[in-house]
C-alpha cells in the first residue's frame, strides 16, 4: 500500500514538472518573438492606424435650411344660418370632411314661411303700385281743371273789360259791370280750389310713389329673407365641425359648420434671426423663395412645394426668429390637411468656393486631420459656415489635400497612419445596401388583389395612391408595402 502511494506521488510530481517546463518554454518562445519584431537600437515598433482619407475639393454648395412648420388654410369661412326654422334639405357632401364645389347647396332651411312673406310682400307691391298710378292720374285730372279753371277766370276778366268800355263809351250800364265783377270773383275763388285741389293730388301721388318704395324695400328684405333658408358654399373646399340634421330646428346665426379653401393652403414655421438674416436681401426684404415641405404619412411621405409669401408681423413675448408663412402651389398640396405638422427645407442662396466635407470629420472649432508626405497627420483649421446634417460645408479649405474623414479618439497630430482610399465610401455603400428595405416579387393574383384594394379606397389621397400603384406595378415590391396593405386588407 505504502508502494502505490508512493508511486501516484511521484507520477504527480513528475506531471507538476512537465507542466512548470512547458510555461517556461512558452514564455521564452514570446520573449524570441519580442525580439524579433523590435527594431535594431532595441526599442517597439512604431504602430500605424488605417484611417479612411478621402481628397479636398473646391465648389458651389447650396445650403439648406430645415425648420418645422404647421399647415393652416388662408382662407376658412364658419358657416351660419340666416334664418330660422327647420332644416328640409342637406346636401349629400354635408359631413365632416366633405368635397363640395363652389355654389353648391350645403343647407336648406324650410322655405315656406319666407315664400309667403315674399308672395305678401309682392301683392303689397302690387298694391301700392296701383295706388299710384291712380294718385298719378287723379294729380293729371286735378292739372286739366286747373286749367280750365284758369282759362274760365282769363274769360271773365275779359268780360268785365268790355263792359267797363261800353259803360266808359256810355252805352253800357252800371249793373252789367257789377255783374262781371262777381263773375270774375267767383272765377277767381273756383281757380283758387282748382290749386288747392292739385296740391291735394300732388300730396297724393308723392304719398303714392313713397308707399310703392317702401313696398319695394320690403320685397326685397323678403326676397333676401328667402334666400337665406338656402345656404351655399362661395367656394370649393372641405367641409368640417358640421352640426346640422335632417329635421332639426336651428336659429338665426347659428353656427353650422366650417368651409375649408384646400387651394389656399400655407405653412407656417419659424426660423432663428441668423437664417432669417441669410434669406432676405441687402434691403432687408424677401425675394423669391421657393420651399420643399415633407408630410411623412405613415412610410408614404407627400412632398409639396411653395413659395414664401410674407413675414409674421410681431415676434411674440418670450420667443425668437422669424414665423414665415408660405403659400403652396405644389400638385401634392391637395392630400394636406390644416394642422399636419411637416418638415419645410428652404434652399440658401449658392456659397461658391467651398468644400463639403463629412461632419466627423471636423471637430467643433473647425480642426481637421490632413495627410503629410510623411504619412503623419497634421492638424488645419477652416471655417464652419454651414452644418448641413451629416455634412459641413467649409471654407478655407486647401484644394487637393488628402483628409481623415472620420477621426478618433487615437488620431492626432503627428501620429502616423495607414490610409485607406475610398473606404469610407464603401463601407456607406455597404451600410446603404443593409439599410436597403427587402423586396418582393409578387404572383399576379396577389399584385391583382392588392392593386384592386388601392384602386377602390376612397379615402386615400391621389397622390399617395398614384404612388402605391407604380410601386405595385414594379416587378419588385417593397416588403413593408406589401405587408401595410395586407394588414389593412385583413389578408
Amino acid at each position: 500500500m505504502r508502494f502505490l502511494t508512493r508511486t501516484l506521488a511521484g507520477v504527480f510530481l513528475l506531471c507538476l514538472t512537465l507542466g512548470l517546463l512547458a510555461m517556461a518554454a512558452g514564455t521564452v518562445f514570446r520573449a524570441l518573438q519580442q525580439a524579433d519584431d523590435s527594431d535594431p537600437r532595441g526599442g517597439a515598433r512604431e504602430r500605424e492606424f488605417a484611417v479612411y482619407v478621402d481628397t479636398l475639393s473646391l465648389g458651389t454648395a447650396t445650403p439648406v435650411i430645415t425648420a418645422y412648420g404647421e399647415v393652416a388654410s388662408g382662407r376658412t369661412l364658419e358657416i351660419r344660418s340666416g334664418a330660422a326654422g327647420r332644416v328640409s334639405k342637406l346636401s349629400e357632401a354635408y359631413r365632416d370632411g366633405g368635397r363640395v364645389a363652389a355654389g353648391s347647396l350645403l343647407v336648406q332651411i324650410d322655405p315656406v314661411d319666407a315664400r309667403a312673406a315674399l308672395d305678401i310682400a309682392r301683392a303689397d307691391l302690387d298694391e301700392a303700385e296701383a295706388q299710384r298710378v291712380e294718385a298719378e292720374q287723379t294729380l293729371e285730372l286735378a292739372r286739366q281743371d286747373l286749367a280750365a279753371a284758369q282759362q274760365s277766370r282769363d274769360l271773365r276778366a275779359r268780360a268785365l273789360e268790355r263792359q267797363s268800355a261800353i259803360r266808359d263809351r256810355g252805352a253800357g250800364t252800371g249793373a252789367a259791370v257789377e255783374e262781371s265783377e262777381i263773375a270774375l270773383a267767383s272765377a277767381d275763388q273756383a281757380l283758387v280750389g282748382r290749386r288747392q285741389a292739385l296740391a291735394q293730388a300732388e300730396a297724393q301721388a308723392d304719398q303714392a310713389r313713397i308707399a310703392v318704395t317702401r313696398r319695394g324695400i320690403a320685397l326685397r328684405e323678403a326676397e333676401r329673407a328667402l334666400d337665406d333658408t338656402t345656404i351655399t358654399a362661395p367656394f370649393a373646399g372641405l367641409l368640417t365641425a358640421t352640426t346640422a340634421v335632417p329635421g332639426g330646428q336651428v336659429s338665426a346665426n347659428e353656427k353650422l359648420g366650417s368651409l375649408i379653401d384646400t387651394a389656399a393652403l400655407e405653412i407656417a414655421f419659424r426660423v432663428s434671426n441668423a437664417e432669417y438674416a441669410r434669406l432676405v436681401g441687402r434691403a432687408g426684404e424677401l425675394g423669391e423663395i421657393r420651399i420643399r415641405a415633407t408630410l411623412p404619412l405613415d412610410g408614404f411621405p407627400i412632398e409639396v412645394t411653395g413659395r414664401v409669401d410674407r413675414v409674421g408681423a410681431e415676434v411674440g413675448s418670450g420667443q425668437t426668429g422669424r414665423v414665415l408663412y408660405a403659400r403652396l402651389d405644389g400638385p401634392g398640396a391637395a392630400a394636406l390637411r390644416p394642422g399636419d405638422f411637416v418638415t419645410v427645407e428652404i434652399p440658401e442662396p449658392p456659397l461658391q468656393g467651398v468644400a463639403v466635407i463629412p461632419a466627423a470629420a471636423v471637430a467643433a472649432d473647425g480642426e481637421v486631420l490632413l495627410l503629410a508626405d510623411d504619412g503623419r497627420l497634421e492638424a488645419a483649421r477652416l471655417r464652419i459656415l454651414r452644418r448641413q446634417g451629416d455634412d459641413v460645408i467649409v471654407a478655407d479649405a486647401p484644394a487637393g489635400r488628402t483628409y481623415v474623414r472620420e477621426r478618433q479618439p487615437q488620431l492626432g497630430p503627428g501620429v502616423k497612419v495607414r490610409p485607406v482610399e475610398g473606404g469610407a465610401d464603401g463601407a456607406a455603400a455597404d451600410a446603404a445596401a443593409q439599410a436597403a428595405p427587402p423586396t418582393l416579387v409578387l404572383s399576379a393574383d396577389r399584385r391583382a388583389r392588392l392593386i384592386a384594394f388601392v384602386e377602390g379606397n376612397a379615402r386615400m389621397p391621389d397622390e399617395v395612391k398614384a404612388r402605391l400603384l407604380a410601386q405595385l406595378s414594379a416587378e419588385q415590391v417593397p416588403a413593408e408595402v406589401v405587408e401595410r396593405l395586407e394588414s389593412r386588407m385583413g389578408g
